[in-house]
């Protein structure tokens, strides 16, 4: 039997965040914590010509390898590790993608991740991220400030991040800021493009 975990949210809000990043889809794309994979499947295959490489921690490539199984697309390899501290793949891409890592990371973590992004990307290449983010160091719901008590109370590192704190080092990195989406669910789906020379 395939494994195969699942998460609900992945699968409601899927369908929003590929219309946020399909204008910027081509070539090939690496996935930053991938999950469950559940993201990936969906997206290669609204993309078949765009490759979309998934990482994730040790622990977690089962899961992934048990939804591209089952899928069965070409453009879906397997999932490499990747541990945003530890060593990057020397491959540039496309694009790359995060979705809901930020708030679970410390913050050396996002920004060791931020500027591994960059050196990843190819010059003109796009960053795209999706989460919940903070305005001028406000929430921006009472959801949020509740689910950012409930990070906080499991690991003091984590929270959910100023938007101007991530757009400061991601502009350090080279990455110039070119949307900011609104999503359902107080969530963002925020794009950079690496600056060309």
């Amino acid at each position: 039997m395939i494994n195969r975990p699942y998460a609900e949210s992945a699968d409601q809000n899927k369908a929003v965040i590929f219309d946020a990043i399909e204008p910027y889809l081509k070539g090939e794309v690496l996935e930053i914590g991938s999950g469950t994979g559940q993201h990936a499947v969906y997206f290669a295959a609204q993309r078949p010509k765009v490759s979309w490489q998934t990482s994730e921690l040790a622990c977690n490539l089962p899961g992934i390898e048990g939804w591209i199984e089952a899928a069965g697309l070409t453009n879906l390899p397997a999932p490499i590790e990747l541990d945003v501290l530890g060593k990057w793949p020397e491959h540039r891409y496309d694009l790359v993608y995060c979705a809901n890592c930020f708030h679970i990371m410390g913050k050396l973590a996002v920004t060791r991740c931020i500027e591994a992004i960059s050196a990843c990307l190819h010059p003109a290449g796009v960053f795209a991220l999706y989460g919940p983010f903070n305005y001028g160091g406000a929430f921006t719901s009472e959801s949020n400030a509740r689910f950012d008590h409930m990070l906080r109370a499991r690991d003091p590192e984590s929270g959910i991040r100023d938007f101007e704190w991530i757009d400061e080092i991601a502009a350090a990195a080279q990455l110039r800021l070119l949307d900011d989406v609104a999503m359902p669910v107080n969530n963002r789906t925020l794009i950079w493009q690496k600056r060309t020379l």
